[in-house]
């Protein structure tokens, strides 16, 4: 496994991309897909020439199906994100959890990183990762995922040739992975099938997620959750100190027996309690 990891990872580094073959057994995805299907049906087409007039969007995944956890916690692609991303956060964060289906007709999406929702510097720093995973094979036909390869490492370049786009084929129970400094989009659907998928994206820990987690699944939704989970969708602190409820772990929020008053409790960094203890030391001393 640890193999893997490093191999997938070095290639995610290299290409912008990579695909882990056969990840899930597809019949999993089939009994998810049948959870989602009200909500396919349901839901409107999108507004907006971004997300696609010819393209139902639909978040909240977690809260719509108990199979989707099989996505969001699958070990593998946790750590190959982790691989690419603790280089610059203590803990990352699930960032959305999107069902996509691309109509007949759809034109291609607009090419874009996104990673550019933040305007942090671009180029030494990397803020997430998106995992595809496909409920229909995509290919070029069906508006599958354009990526273009390397183009993490020019990011000064708002748009390449479309001809120098690769359309990966991937199937149900694969998992394609692209970084959110790799430029791609959405494929035009010139079959007369729609094309399902459902992404999964990961963010720093210190970043707001496209999708508000919190608000999304609120704590009467995520007390239910096993607690990796909770703290993926932000049920957790990030040294030093972010993202707290009255200075403590907003897992205490999921607990339901919460004094009025509680102390706020330092969560610092080791390199910040070191530099506290030095400072207290001192202080020590010019008292005593």
């Amino acid at each position: 496994m640890s193999a893997l990891v490093d191999h997938k990872a070095a290639t995610l580094r290299r290409d912008g991309w990579c695909v882990i073959r056969h990840a899930l057994d597809a019949s999993g995805l089939n009994a998810l897909q049948a959870d989602l299907e009200p909500v396919f049906a349901a839901t409107p087409l999108c507004q907006g020439p971004f997300y696609g007039e010819r393209t139902r969007r639909f978040g909240g995944l977690l809260a719509r199906s108990p199979l989707a956890e099989r996505l969001v916690m699958h070990p593998l692609v946790l750590d190959v994100v982790s691989k690419m991303l603790l280089p610059w956060c203590e803990r990352f964060n699930l960032n959305l959890t999107q069902a996509i289906e691309i109509h007949p007709g759809a034109l291609p999406q607009l090419p874009h990183r996104d990673q550019d929702m933040w305007q942090g510097p671009k180029g030494s720093v990397e803020y997430l990762v998106n995992v595809m995973w496909p409920l229909t094979p995509f290919k070029q036909e069906n508006g599958g995922t354009r990526l273009w390869t390397g183009s993490h490492l020019h990011q000064d370049a708002a748009l390449l040739p479309e001809e120098e786009a690769v359309v990966p084929f991937v199937e149900p129970g694969d998992a394609l992975l692209f970084l959110g400094s790799t430029l791609h989009g959405g494929g035009g659907n010139e079959t007369a099938a729609p094309r399902r998928g459902i992404i999964m994206s990961y963010c720093l820990g210190w970043l707001k997620p496209f999708e508000l987690q919190w608000l999304v699944y609120p704590p009467g939704i995520a007390k239910h959750f096993s607690p990796e989970l909770a703290a993926l969708v932000g049920y957790a602190q990030h040294r030093p100190n972010l993202g707290n409820v009255e200075g403590q772990c907003p897992s205490i929020l999921l607990r339901g027996d919460i004094p009025d008053h509680i102390p706020a409790i330092d969560a610092l960094r080791p390199d910040q309690e070191g530099a506290v203890a030095v400072f207290l030391r001192g202080q020590m001393g010019e008292m005593g």
